[in-house]
């Protein structure tokens, strides 16, 4: 009886290995997020609306009110950016924000890209559409969607799209010359949040792919990071005929192969055996090794936000500076975990007090963290690994750069198991989880030399 057995499981195994095909797209489906009644896809309004970001006068007096009457609590001795954000520091940035923070001004400066919205599947859904102002006779601009992720917003690609959309204008060839589209998730920022349950990354995929069939745009390139990688992932899982490439500067490795434990405890001594580099391994093992712990403090925001994000949602929507306190305290200790032990947390060096104060009103003004923290529960609250995409491959020409301070490090290897036509994989030299925001000349860089290997290539 036990040969028998024995001889039955090594068959399923074998025809597993060597015949099982898994399916290589994911069906686009259908779906209807607002809270009016449903209509027909062919009956829904597919007009583009300019808008325009602004903020009444009334909306800043309440902000103001909010801002002079907070209550802080005062820190521990030493305890800098340890216990999360340090209030001895807040008060600064709250003083900058009533006292110093221009929104006229500010609000000129969100304003100065083209925004839209079109409604989709009953929600209205936001974007930046920024076009080439010049272009070489007889060429095209390559259509690019970047998408951000938790808790940025479009505003992350502020800095990257000039440099992207006119290339000549920052000493750089013309070859490579985009046109960018960055659309807000739904329920982040200026995008509409979804009434019903269920809005997750898939939802977002096809809601993006009808976004740019609506621009009448046919083939693209996608790039992402945070959830903006797993959205652009499941676009081209979706729809690869219209995906000419998705670069990635974060790798959403949901289902990888039994491997990756061996490899791990192989790796150290028999690193070449396993695929590993030797970045691979000055990236892997002091964070394996010494800082386990890490994981576990970077990730207690998720459990609750995948768990129960609108308890924790009452509370951050009330309050400005405790949204300030929750959205910066990431922009912190993501973009370098050394950032912990500074009484700033370092979030001035790399960032100015606008632009972070930005980022925070994109999310205060919509009233939408709430539904922002949403997209955890929708994608978390299951079995991610029973998701119908952790089980399909990523069959369109792949870049992925790998910056330093990301929250984990995915070595090639790794991302092979996923992602099956790599064409340029980066060890960026500095940066952390928000690149196009903190990197954008280095993430600009790579992203056009991953698009130059893909056209070279056909």
């Amino acid at each position: 009886m036990f040969l028998l057995i024995f001889t039955v499981a090594v068959g399923a195994l074998l025809y597993y290995l060597f015949f099982h095909k898994s399916p290589k797209t994911i069906p686009e489906g259908e779906g209807w997020w607002g809270a009016s009644e449903r209509v027909d896809a062919e009956e829904e309004d597919e007009k583009i609306h300019p808008f325009k970001i602004e903020m009444s006068k009334e909306m800043i007096q309440d902000l103001h009110y909010r801002l002079d009457n907070t209550r802080f609590t005062p820190p521990l001795d030493d305890s800098r950016f340890h216990y999360g954000f340090n209030s001895a520091y807040l008060k600064k940035v709250v003083s900058y924000w009533r006292k110093d923070y221009d929104w006229q001004k500010q609000q000129e400066v969100l304003n100065k890209f083209p925004h839209f919205k079109t409604r989709i599947e009953g929600i209205d859904v936001h974007f930046v559409h920024v076009k080439p102002p010049r272009l070489p006779p007889g060429q095209a601009a390559k259509p690019l969607m970047m998408i951000h992720g938790w808790p940025g917003s479009f505003y992350e690609f502020y800095k990257i799209i000039p440099r992207l959309t006119d290339p000549a204008n920052h000493g750089l060839s013309e070859e490579e010359t985009f046109e960018v589209i960055c659309p807000s998730i739904p329920g982040y920022g200026f995008s509409e949040a979804p009434s019903k349950q269920g809005f997750n990354s898939i939802a977002a995929a096809r809601i993006f792919h009808k976004l740019l069939r609506r621009l009448e745009i046919d083939r693209f390139y996608l790039q992402g990071g945070d959830w903006g990688a797993l959205i652009a992932t499941n676009m081209a899982q979706m729809k690869s005929e219209n995906v000419k490439g998705i670069h990635l500067n974060f790798f959403p490795i949901s289902r990888m192969a039994m491997g990756i434990l061996p490899s791990l405890l192989l790796g150290p001594y028999f690193p070449s055996l396993v695929g590993f580099t030797q970045t691979d391994l000055q990236r892997i093992y002091p964070f394996i090794k010494k800082n386990v712990y890490d994981i576990l403090r970077e990730s207690g925001y998720m459990h609750i936000q995948a768990s129960k994000p609108d308890t924790l949602g009452c509370a951050l929507n009330d309050s400005p500076v405790g949204l300030a306190a929750y959205i910066l305290e990431k922009f912190s200790t993501w973009t370098s975990k050394e950032f912990l032990d500074l009484e700033d947390g370092g979030l001035t060096r790399k960032f100015s007090l606008d632009e972070l104060l930005n980022n925070v009103m994109i999310y205060w003004i919509t009233g939408s963290i709430t539904s922002s923290m949403r997209m955890y529960k929708e994608n978390l609250g299951i079995d991610f690994r029973k998701r119908v995409d952790a089980k399909v491959g990523v069959h369109v020409p792949t870049g992925l750069a790998a910056f330093p301070n990301e929250l984990m490090h995915v070595p090639l290897v790794w991302a092979r198991h996923k992602y099956k036509r790599i064409a340029r994989y980066s060890y960026m030299s500095r940066g952390g989880h928000f690149a196009a925001f903190e990197e954008p000349e280095l993430l600009a860089e790579d992203m056009r030399l991953f698009v130059r290997s893909v056209e070279q290539d056909g």
